[in-house]
């Protein structure tokens, strides 16, 4: 039994609705871990330094998010060729896209570094950044640059594994990381009193460690493919595939990280009060999207397998099952954070005024998990074929002509002496409106049909 939940699932057989959410819950658990990791350093900054610290971490939360766009096309790529590949039982063609990866992801690591290192400070002066957070910010971002290796083989390897059909293994890895993640903080932070840049460090260890142990599970898959050295070595053939499919996942998340960034410098000017709120609001929010992340990966690796085996009626079945069971759980999220949003916004802080205004803010977001349930399900089925255009232009409209666009429409519209900067709540009014067109436009081009022409030859 315990040998089963780590191998690989062959999801073109059985029933949708089961291979889907057996796969789901595994990875959802996962999440939680790590989502864990930057809870966890949220309620230590926040309880052992102070509100302007928690501040300085949420204002590195773009930045890091942009720093990863490379590696969320790889990983993207990657998923779609090793679960297509997984699908057809292609053995070569799976062993030189998982090699391929491993080779392409440690040049991005350092090309990443040699770039991003000197223009941390000049970026952070740009976005507005306060000076009370700017060196906190600075401190937090540079250490989570220098690692960045082990978040970025994390994410790819994982993402390689699940491809194969295995959840299992990369939850326990994350568990594992999580425990060493939540240990180091309190030992950073409260004992050796390192401040932010303890975090990162107490992060950037344990992600460095989960990613080891997804490189000794790859070592041991021998059954399903060949792990050496001919196949590190870049072949023109698939690191095309892997760009060309990966290219489109990480322009939607440049895209969305620039979106961010351009808010978080509208964020900034309403002050450190503000900022703190929406680091709050950002780590409840990661806990509400975690099933609709799961729910959309889990789509991407049934609708690969499936489309690999050229059995398009059952992913369309299993688009139905899958999009139901996730809106139903964001529906349920959402009921909760309306009844018990104000206990869950002190965990992290004791200011009073902190906890009213991310409640605040928090329940114009809460009806707008429903919307994104529709879109990561949907969205993952297409990329699962090989369709990762169509959800890169959906990203792109809602962003750059919406949320952008609204966020500082109603910043400029309600402006006033009291207000100078308009009222705050136009960042979550935007992102809520960018949610809500986004889940429309991806029923409309899932139902066009045009994913179903996609696949990997």
């Amino acid at each position: 039994m315990l040998k089963k939940l780590f191998a690989p699932t062959d999801m073109t057989v059985g029933s949708p609705w089961k291979s889907i959410l057996l796969f789901t819950f595994p990875m959802l658990i996962g999440n939680i871990a790590q989502q864990l990791y930057n809870t966890v350093d949220s309620i230590v900054v926040g309880r052992y330094i102070g509100d302007n610290a928690l501040a300085a971490v949420g204002s590195a939360g773009p930045i890091i998010n942009m720093l990863l766009v490379l590696f969320i096309g790889i990983s993207a790529g990657a998923t779609i060729m090793v679960s297509q590949y997984f699908g057809a039982k292609n053995r070569e063609g799976l062993s030189y896209t998982i090699g391929n990866c491993i080779t392409l992801t440690a040049v991005a690591c350092l090309l990443l570094i040699l770039v991003a290192a000197p223009l941390i400070r000049p970026v952070l002066v740009m976005l507005n950044t306060p000076e009370t957070i700017l060196d906190g910010c600075a401190d937090y971002l540079m250490i989570s640059l220098i690692g960045i290796a082990g978040m970025a083989y994390y994410n790819i390897l994982s993402g390689i594994i699940r491809g194969m059909g295995d959840s299992f293994s990369a939850l326990v890895y994350l568990l594992a990381a999580t425990v060493i993640n939540i240990v180091l903080d309190v030992y950073f932070v409260a004992v050796v009193k390192m401040g932010v840049g303890g975090v990162a460090l107490a992060t950037v260890i344990a992600q460095i460690i989960s990613s080891l142990l997804c490189i000794i599970k790859l070592a041991k898959m021998n059954e399903y493919f060949d792990f050496g050295l001919k196949y590190l070595k870049f072949n023109k053939q698939y690191v095309g595939t892997i760009i060309r499919l990966g290219i489109p996942s990480g322009l939607t998340q440049a895209i969305f990280s620039s979106a961010m960034i351009i808010v978080q410098s509208l964020t900034n000017r309403f002050g450190e009060m503000f900022i703190a709120a929406n680091v709050v609001i950002m780590r409840v929010d990661g806990f509400a999207m975690m099933p609709n992340f799961s729910f959309g990966t889990a789509m991407t690796t049934y609708s690969g397998q499936n489309v690999g085996a050229k059995l398009y009626d059952r992913v369309s079945l299993g688009a139905k099952q899958g999009t139901f069971i996730a809106v139903t759980c964001s529906a349920i999220i959402t009921g909760t954070i309306l009844l018990f949003g104000k206990p869950l916004m002190g965990v992290f802080t004791e200011t009073a005024e902190l906890v009213e205004l991310s409640y605040y803010l928090m329940k114009i977001l809460a009806v707008g998990y429903i919307a994104v349930a529709v879109t990561q399900s949907l969205s993952g089925v297409m990329r699962g074929a090989g369709d990762t255009m169509t959800p890169m232009w959906i990203s792109l409209i809602t962003t750059v002509l919406v949320r952008v666009p609204i966020a500082y429409g109603i910043s400029y519209l309600t402006r006033s002496e009291l207000l100078p900067y308009g009222r705050s709540e136009c960042i979550q009014y935007s992102l809520l409106a960018s949610w809500v067109l986004g889940a429309i436009l991806t029923a409309l081009f899932y139902a066009r049909g045009k994913w179903k022409s996609t696949a990997i030859e």
